[in-house]
């Protein structure tokens, strides 16, 4: 890459990351081949994510000076930033791959709102239920709740009206 090139591809990577919720690195190991990083980034766009792998050196400069800066301490070897604004999907996309591929890629650590997470933290959060995992359990406990108001308010009436029907056999 000529420097201007770089120069431009620091400022966008730079971009993305600083405008993603989290920022996930992860170390790749020997063996991974190009097929499954394909598989791995067409799961991160489902997940409305992206995967890049960069050059330590760019990466140094695109995170220098910003939140992100301590970060630099986990660029060593070949190193890919998975990153997102749906902190739940993005992880749970790394940590299925990096589970399927033991030996090939492992989370090492983040940050997430500005603040630094471990990689034991990213594991916990792919075990979460997605956001619209959660909206459905809301949405199932209002109307829960909604059924049992309107059972509670009817119930008075219905004994009433049972009462009568009694009264009238009689």
């Amino acid at each position: 890459m000529l420097r201007q090139e770089k120069e431009n591809f620091v400022t966008r990577v730079k971009e993305e990351l600083l405008n993603a919720g989290i920022v996930i690195v992860v170390n790749r190991g020997n063996g991974i081949t190009v097929e499954e990083i394909t598989k791995l980034r067409k799961d991160m766009v489902k997940s409305q994510s992206k995967f890049k792998v960069i050059k330590n050196t760019l990466a140094r400069k695109a995170i220098e000076g910003s939140n992100l800066e301590s970060l630099s301490q986990y660029l060593s070897g070949t190193t890919g930033f998975a990153f997102s604004n749906d902190p739940v999907e993005v992880s749970k996309a790394i940590f299925e791959f990096c589970k399927e591929n033991e030996d090939k890629m492992e989370i090492v650590a983040g940050i997430m709102d500005g603040k630094s997470i471990t990689g034991n933290q990213i594991k916990e959060l792919a075990t979460l239920p997605s956001l619209d995992g959660i909206r459905s359990q809301l949405v199932g406990m209002l109307s829960s709740i909604a059924g049992k108001i309107v059972r509670t308010i009817n119930e008075p009436g219905s004994m009433v009206a049972r009462v009568l029907a009694e009264k009238a056999k009689s």
